[in-house]
């Protein structure tokens, strides 16, 4: 028999992780972002950029998640990321640069609450951005290509990070 919310043990928690979204505007990936946020039991889903498309395109995707996930849209990241810093989160980018670490070996070493930060679906996380983070991740490719969909790799990088944070 295939295990449901009511039959199964999955025990709720939230992770003290907000996840950042700097103009992610396809609306199956922004549902499907909602339903990651709520399976990683995140505490919000913040989207930055304008034209964020929360209607029924995204819900189609979403499975009704959006009424019980914490998110909100804010036009401008930097204001966002500033916010997060006052606060004294630790902000890690999703992104394949020079600088990034390979996710599998990147070892989470704070008890702040923390911040990832995905970037535009064509053109990833601005370099002004980059230069702004505690920590830069990828993920490691294997293939052809060298660039995964951001909800894929949202749902790789959540995995490690609260498999680490319950340890």
């Amino acid at each position: 028999m295939q295990l449901n919310h009511y039959n199964s043990n999955f025990q709720k928690q939230k992770h003290p992780i907000t996840v950042i979204c700097d103009n992610v505007t396809n609306a199956p990936n922004i549902g499907s972002l909602f339903r990651i946020a709520d399976a990683f039991g995140i505490e919000e889903l913040v989207f930055c950029g304008s034209d964020i498309p929360l209607g029924k395109r995204m819900t189609k995707t979403s499975r009704s998640t959006e009424k019980y996930v914490t998110h909100s849209i804010n036009e401008d990241i930097e204001t966002q990321i500033q916010a997060l810093r006052a606060k004294n989160y630790y902000l890690i980018a999703l992104e394949i640069t020079e600088n990034s670490q390979d996710l599998s070996t990147f070892k989470l070493q704070t008890h702040q609450p923390i911040a990832l930060i995905l970037g535009d679906e064509n053109f990833g996380v601005s370099e002004p951005l980059l230069k702004s983070v505690d920590a830069i991740v990828h993920i490691n490719m294997f293939g052809n290509n060298s660039s995964m969909n951001v909800v894929q790799a949202t749902s790789i990088a959540l995995y490690e990070i609260t498999k680490q944070l319950n340890a």
